[in-house]
């Protein structure tokens, strides 16, 4: 029996036609390990089979839906049948473990650079609904380690909308048992929404109504392969990573009607991303984001959707938050990273004791799989009572 102070977060949960065993999820954590082409491989399988004897739904990290140029060069991606065979084992994995996994889809707009090999490869600019550069950005493996550079304004928005829904399709070849769209953080869905990177003049952009177009049709497109209860999107609307945030005013009209909107899809969930400090850049010689109680503001919105959170809870936060109606579940992140058994370990009162290794959050570039290994699959879980 789980603690009390945590036992809410051990209550099932029905999300669609899915039972989640528990409340505590895996939110997505880019590892940059699909190494050396993209391809999810035998560690990654690991990874997630390792967290999946725990963890009462999954969401994977970042999957390209299309080659980029990413900050990440080994992100794993969804666009060949090579992918999707490698995601077949860890979909398949997973299930045997009895939890739940949905692909986090994943294009990143003008975060892309057009010098790294994945980009130059494709023979295609960096697309994004503007022509406005993000400040900040290291891409490390390109020659002077430049940042962002501006992007092409993309002339016809339905052609990113097309990648969403192949790579949706995809994700159901693959066994996934949903798609979470990555619409934060500065990636392409949140670049429409905001309007300091999103300055179109046509249906694209202008009023909150054009600048969610974008992000509402790309949940359409992946609800006629799923259908709407097993589709889920993120938002972090305090804004701040990757140079992001509108006036107070301005972000809270703009989510509200997003968010609006999109409950009334009757999608899965949305996870409402926390403002996390970490997360928040100075910009000349300025915070970045706009500072608000995000679950606060936007859960009274929803009547069709569950609300989930993310980004620095504690577990008996967490609980309190489900115990009151406020959430229904709640992702966490940096606690999976070095405690395999994270939820475990909440559930019967084990300390988490594991030290992390930041020097190997995101892997090697051109490491061995013994190196890959390093602080991704060598944690050791607890011990427990049989």
């Amino acid at each position: 029996m789980a603690p009390a102070s945590v036992a809410a977060l051990f209550e099932p949960l029905q999300l669609g036609a899915l039972t989640l065993r528990n409340r505590v999820f895996m939110s997505a954590l880019t590892r940059n390990r699909s190494v050396p082409t993209n391809i999810p491989n035998a560690v990654n399988l690991e990874y997630y089979q390792q967290r999946a004897k725990s963890a009462g739904l999954i969401i994977t990290e970042g999957v390209l839906i299309t080659p980029q140029g990413s900050e990440w060069p080994h992100a794993p991606g969804i666009w060949s049948k090579e992918q999707i065979a490698g995601w077949k084992k860890i979909t398949d994995a997973v299930h045997q473990e009895g939890s739940v996994i949905y692909a986090q889809l994943w294009h990143l707009g003008r975060t892309s650079h057009p010098d790294a090999p994945e980009q130059k490869a494709t023979g295609l600019p960096v697309y994004a609904p503007s022509a406005i550069s993000a400040r900040g950005g290291k891409f490390r493996f390109i020659p002077g380690e430049p940042g962002y550079v501006t992007p092409t304004a993309i002339d016809d928005p339905t052609i990113l909308l097309d990648l969403f829904e192949t790579a949706a399709v995809n994700a159901k070849e693959a066994g996934f048992d949903g798609v979470e769209l990555h619409g934060a953080n500065g990636y392409l869905i949140h670049q429409f929404l905001d309007s300091t990177s999103n300055t179109r003049t046509d249906s694209w952009g202008g009023s909150a109504a054009n600048r969610s177009k974008f992000g509402l049709l790309a949940l359409e497109r992946v609800i006629k392969v799923f259908g709407k209860d097993r589709v889920g999107i993120k938002l972090s609307p305090a804004g701040g990573y990757n140079d992001m945030g509108m006036p107070l005013e301005e972000t809270i009209a703009t989510f509200t009607h997003f968010i609006t909107e999109a409950d009334k899809l009757g999608i899965a969930y949305i996870d409402l991303m926390r403002y996390v400090e970490m997360l928040d850049p100075v910009i000349d010689g300025e915070k970045r984001a706009m500072k608000h109680d995000i679950v606060a503001t936007y859960s009274p919105l929803f009547e069709h959707t569950k609300v989930f959170s993310n980004a620095g809870w504690t577990g008996e936060e967490a609980a309190a938050a489900v115990k009151d109606g406020n959430v229904e579940g709640v992702f966490f992140g940096m606690g999976w990273i070095n405690h395999p058994d994270f939820a475990a370990r909440l559930e019967h009162g084990k300390p988490l004791d594991n030290p992390i290794d930041f020097t190997t959050l995101y892997g090697t570039y051109h490491g061995s799989e013994e190196e890959q290994r390093k602080g991704y699959v060598d944690y050791p879980a607890a011990v427990y009572k049989i």
